[in-house]
């Protein structure tokens, strides 16, 4: 019998949480299961599978919660609110794939590892937050906020000024070794929710937090690297990657090799606001040993790992 091949699947945002949509818990339930199609089809597939997501609105969510709360209730960092996600979301993504492969006939276990990710307290990243966080001031109010909390505040565009906070790399998952030992035995693992914890090494060897936020699709390249997984499959709400975005010369791209990827982003085709960490992500995951690295829509999983759907980007 042919040793399976693991994937490490990352569910984008839209997964659970719909813009334009109330974001109910029951919507957030609804939509976590309509996002499993591509997924019950790898497991059909026999892939052995870890399950990444993000967590930005849901995180934003808990940050207006402690607003709404302050003075009546402890502040809490952001790493807790990321294990705060990791748990819920992780749970709601864990049940809704068990109640479905059991409406399927699949047993699979499945289960969630809060995740720690390592970042670097001297990257250069945490001396200049760019990442947006929680809910929208006006700039009076974020002159306050600046002065009193300690926090850096930019514009966000017209639609008013936003917490800024530090998004660093990350280079290694605290927990990979028990994942990648749950993903041989055949355990479904749900981890690295909202990119991880961000976690840096004090001098005597502790860990300890940092608030910021990590890239879910770096620290997915990061996890599948680690448990050495051949396959990185990108979920998110577009069905390929595409060049010259928006002109009368738009391309949509089927397959490309790492060089051709970066030849790309070089020139600018790859925005960091959207699919610019994805393509980094792919490029960082190929060249430390993965095979092959699909970007499609939800649905498409299985198709875009065949070459019948999505980007697929290659080794050279």
């Amino acid at each position: 019998m042919a040793i399976p091949k693991t994937a490490v699947v990352a569910l984008g945002g839209n997964a659970i949480t719909v813009p334009g949509q109330e974001d109910t818990i029951a919507n957030q339930f609804a939509n976590t299961r309509s996002s499993l199609d591509g997924i019950v089809e790898l497991v059909r597939e026999g892939y052995n599978l870890v399950v990444t997501h993000g967590n930005g609105p849901q995180v934003g969510n808990a940050l207006l919660r402690i607003e709404s709360a302050r003075g009546k209730a402890p502040i809490l960092p952001l790493g807790v609110l990321v294990a705060d996600t990791e748990g819920g979301m992780g749970y709601m993504i864990e049940q809704s794939l068990q109640n479905r492969l059991r409406a399927e006939g699949i047993d699979r276990p499945i289960v969630t590892i809060i995740t720690q990710m390592l970042v670097r307290k001297d990257d250069p990243a945490v001396s200049n937050p760019t990442k947006f966080v929680g809910q929208f001031y006006t700039e009076e109010e974020a002159r306050i906020f600046s002065e009193t909390r300690g926090w850096q505040m930019r514009k966000d565009a017209d639609r008013g000024w936003r917490r800024v906070v530090p998004s660093p790399a990350p280079y290694e998952a605290v927990e990979a070794d028990i994942i990648g030992r749950l993903v041989k035995d055949g355990t479904i693992v749900i981890a690295g929710g909202g990119g991880g914890i961000p976690v840096y090494v004090e001098d005597n060897g502790d860990l300890e937090g940092m608030d910021a936020v990590i890239d879910k699709d770096l620290a997915s390249a990061v996890i599948g690297s680690q448990i050495n997984a051949e396959i990185l499959s990108i979920l998110t709400s577009v069905d390929q990657v595409v060049i010259n975005f928006g002109r009368s010369d738009q391309t949509a791209l089927e397959e490309c090799t790492v060089t051709q990827m970066k030849e790309y982003q070089e020139q600018g085709h790859f925005p960091a606001g959207s699919m610019g960490p994805k393509v980094q992500a792919a490029v960082s995951f190929l060249e430390s040993g993965g095979s092959m690295v699909a970007i499609s829509n939800f649905k498409d999983a299985g198709k875009a790992l065949s070459g019948e759907a999505g980007t697929r980007i290659v080794p050279d």
